[in-house]
């Protein structure tokens, strides 16, 4: 479907009625980020050969669990990772955003591929239960205690940024809560070492399962709402909007979407309606601004119209 957009411009060739701002909303991690995520990403990936091992060695469902669980904290780095790197990209004429869209997938496929994950441990448990093998608890514990120390000193490489960065926040809670699974699993060898219990050990697994589903889920439905255009969480489009419609002259305001153009940065387009003429590009520059500071949105493209109907209007027209 084909769209008219009407753009306004001034004889004088100052004032445009289009006008584009760029920014970062929630800027991508800078480069002093790339020792960090190599850090950790590194820590973690000897840490799930060591566990996965170990495992095996040991029998133990709860470890083999527990190192799927921090083998997706490798993917979910390396996702933050890829994102902070292809933010860094610039656009061209063939991908004109960038290449910023592809975190979305790769977090989407991450999503999908930590479901079957799931799915092959909550297997392998159940079939457990009937016969649990022996598992020497202390050595279990002993394995779990090392991840507790990986993850806690993974999230402290990105405890320092939490604040300022969306996605380093994401990794820093990431790491911060898997540092807690690796300690249920150090409860459950120490458990089944003093009450000699063999089901114990599919059961932290099928716990442990559950922990990464309830992770992967919320992922998952976020990712596909990102996939499909949706505003991004953490921002109220009635907000946006009397935000907008606030602003001085402003009369109407219409065709209003609000993407993510990454799985850190929103995008926004929006028309307004100034009866009284084009404000000027001061009124522009000082909107874009608003935008930034109070939705965290950077890239914001502004179309003024002063007069006469828009086909872009109504509200269900797209």
């Amino acid at each position: 479907m084909g769209h008219g957009h009407h753009h306004h411009h001034h004889r004088d060739g100052q004032h445009h009625g289009h006008a584009h701002g760029h920014g970062h909303g929630h800027a991508a991690p800078p480069d002093r980020w790339d020792r960090a995520f190599a850090i950790g990403i590194g820590l973690n990936l000897a840490y799930v050969a060591a566990e996965a091992a170990a495992g095996f060695a040991f029998g133990s469902m709860a470890l083999l669990a527990d190192a799927g669980h921090n083998l997706s904290d490798v993917l979910g780095l390396a996702v933050a990772w890829g994102g902070a790197a292809l933010a860094r990209k610039a656009p061209s004429k063939r991908f004109t955003y960038g290449l910023k869209g592809s975190t979305i997938l790769a977090a989407l496929a991450n999503a999908l591929l930590l479901l079957v994950a799931i799915g092959a441990i909550a297997l392998e448990a159940v079939q457990r239960f009937g016969q649990p093998p022996h598992v020497p608890g202390l050595a279990v514990s002993a394995v779990a205690a090392a991840g507790v120390a990986v993850n806690a000193l993974t999230a402290w490489l990105f405890a320092r940024g939490r604040e300022g960065d969306v996605n380093i926040r994401g990794a820093y809670l990431h790491m911060a809560a898997d540092a807690l699974v690796s300690a249920g699993v150090v409860v459950a060898g120490i458990a089944i070492y003093l009450t000699g219990i063999g089901w114990i050990d599919p059961l932290v697994s099928l716990v442990i399962a559950a922990v990464i589903f309830a992770q992967t889920w919320g992922l998952l439905r976020e990712t596909v709402e990102m996939s499909l255009a949706a505003v991004p969480r953490g921002i109220d489009y009635d907000r946006v909007q009397a935000a907008l419609a606030a602003l001085p002259g402003v009369g109407e305001v219409h065709d209003l979407h609000i993407w993510p153009m990454s799985t850190t940065e929103p995008g926004l387009t929006a028309h307004l309606c100034i009866p009284a003429g084009h404000p000027g590009d001061e009124f522009l520059r000082t909107t874009q601004a608003m935008l930034h500071d109070r939705f965290g949105i950077g890239h914001a493209t502004i179309q003024v119209e002063t007069g006469g109907a828009c086909v872009l209007a109504p509200a269900d027209r797209v």
